[in-house]
């Protein structure tokens, strides 16, 4: 494609490079934002009735908040950073030296159109690099609208958007690029591994996954309740990290039902179809997709659905019409085999599965793939910390949902299944940057490089052992009570060599 030789053009040419233009563009993206907020909300309600509180909440706060950081600590994250030294380089200037990659692919979602798209794009251009912008065509509205806008106010050669579906996808994959950054499933997440394969490109996958969630009967069942059903049923459950299930013991089943039915009831009133609060599934292929994994399961709350508004649920409240609009869906005493329990839902469907206890649960959790998130509630804790040693996932939260995710300090990505790689603040930075090896070496003192040069013997190799395994302090600060030790016991080893050498060469 046109779009990508002009953007590898533009990155050779140097200009993503200085800082400067780096804060500038940053700058103008966030002005973006700013300026064009309306427009964005009308798109988003367009594509999955995403409340305007909706998109501040989820998609601009998380937004700005990255700019901004990126913008006030870019020189920090740019700057060459010092390492430690040993004795055999102590008159080098030994340093990683962050640079750019060339040009990066992002592949957005649809579920969170911007905020997903945008962030990993903020990285891109914190680290020096030409960025090719691919936003889903399911988010169909907010995919027109990204590539009207973004020209407006970015470099259009570094940072073009292409639009389009799934050959437009396959096309950009055949072409080499210096990263792949792509959010979506499993499924895809693999054609795009391999697609990347054959020219050696790097790939950041965020692909999601069966996200567990734990509430242990000793904890507070109500407020854990309220926070499931947050994070559960914002957005319409298309969340790549909402609580996919619930495990818990039999004996609070009954009880979370009930507080999760109230909660709901708060949070949407007794005619969800009028909460603006509520969003839609994306299209009538995930509607059916969706449906389909009530399979077999019993239904607690909810069940019925309108294909038509692309709701699914009933109303808490029958008395209010014959046809009531269509809340979230609880599914109870769900087995481990059942559809439900098959592949992420993505949608309203929350499925409580029973287990004996913390051990049982740890058990299930290990015997299937490695989620993006893993939540647990607790008063005690003993289980959060068993938790915590006895299961791998891409992060965890204990006694809420989805906060991990806005955390600029945590790391967020997947681990086996659930994909590869991080970003969000300074791990963007770095995921997308090239943390290059670099040492300067002075022409000068060519007598301490004696010990490598042939012709060797053991007592030049033991003392070329003593110096590469004493390691120097690389701490900045101009008083470092370490850095002076090492410092003075340096020069000692340092004065005993050149004792050693003097001899060597006065024997010769």
């Amino acid at each position: 494609m046109e779009v990508v030789e002009r953007a590898r053009e533009a990155f050779l040419s140097g200009r993503s490079r200085p800082l400067k233009f780096r804060v500038q563009q940053l700058k103008s993206l966030r002005k973006l934002f700013l300026e064009r907020q309306d427009e964005i909300a009308a798109a988003l309600t367009q594509d999955i009735n995403k409340s305007q509180y909706d998109l501040q909440l989820y998609e601009l706060i998380g937004i700005d908040g990255e700019i901004r950081l990126a913008v006030e600590r870019l020189a920090e994250w740019a700057a060459p950073r010092p390492v430690e030294k040993n004795l055999l380089t102590l008159t080098d200037r030994v340093f990683v030296q962050p640079e750019p990659l060339g040009v990066v692919l992002i592949i957005g979602a649809w579920n969170y159109p911007w905020a997903i798209t945008i962030q990993p794009l903020i990285g891109a251009i914190a680290a020096g690099n030409a960025a090719v912008v691919k936003p889903s065509e399911l988010s169909e509205n907010s995919s027109k609208l990204l590539k009207e806008l973004l020209p407006q106010y970015l470099d259009k050669e570094l940072y073009p958007v292409v639009t389009g579906g799934v050959p437009e996808t396959q096309e950009l994959l055949k072409l080499r690029f210096d990263h792949i950054f792509y959010t979506g499933n499993p499924a895809v997440g693999k054609l795009v591994m391999e697609a990347a394969a054959r020219h050696l490109t790097p790939v950041t996958l965020e692909l999601g996954g069966k996200s567990p969630c734990y509430i242990d009967k000793d904890c507070d069942i109500t407020i854990a309740c309220r926070r499931v059903t947050w994070g559960k049923f914002a957005n319409c459950g298309q969340t790549c990290i909402a609580p996919d299930y619930v495990l818990c013991e039999p004996s609070i089943q009954d009880r979370v039902v009930e507080e999760i039915g109230r909660t709901l009831l708060e949070f949407y009133g007794d005619d969800p179809m009028t909460s603006p609060d509520y969003g839609r599934i994306i299209n009538a292929r995930h509607f059916k997709r969706v449906m389909a994994l009530l399979e077999g399961s019993e239904v607690a709350l909810g069940g019925q659905s309108d294909e038509a508004q692309r709701y699914i649920g009933v109303s808490l409240n029958p008395s209010v019409s014959p046809h009531p609009p269509p809340p979230p869906t609880v599914l109870r005493d769900v087995q481990p085999d059942s559809r439900v329990m098959q592949q992420e839902i993505f949608g309203p469907l929350l499925p409580i599965v029973t287990v004996s206890g913390l051990d049982e649960a740890i058990r299930f959790i290990n015997a299937r793939e490695k989620p993006l998130a893993l939540y647990v509630f607790s008063s005690r804790k003993r289980v959060i910390k068993r938790m915590i040693a006895e299961t791998s996932s891409g992060g965890v939260t204990a006694n809420d949902v989805l906060m991990h995710y806005a955390v600029p300090s945590l790391p967020f990505g997947g681990v086996g299944n659930s994909g590869m790689g991080s970003y969000h603040g300074k791990h963007t930075f770095e995921q997308l940057s090239h943390l290059r090896s670099c040492l300067v070496k002075p022409l000068a003192l060519e007598g301490l490089n004696q010990l490598r040069y042939p012709p060797q013997g053991p007592a030049r190799l033991r003392r070329a052992q003593l110096l590469t395994q004493a390691s120097l302090c690389s701490c900045p600060r101009p008083v470092c009570v370490c850095a002076v030790l090492a410092s003075i016991t340096a020069l000692g080893l340092l004065v005993a060599l050149l004792v050693v050498l003097l001899k060597d060469s006065a024997s010769s």
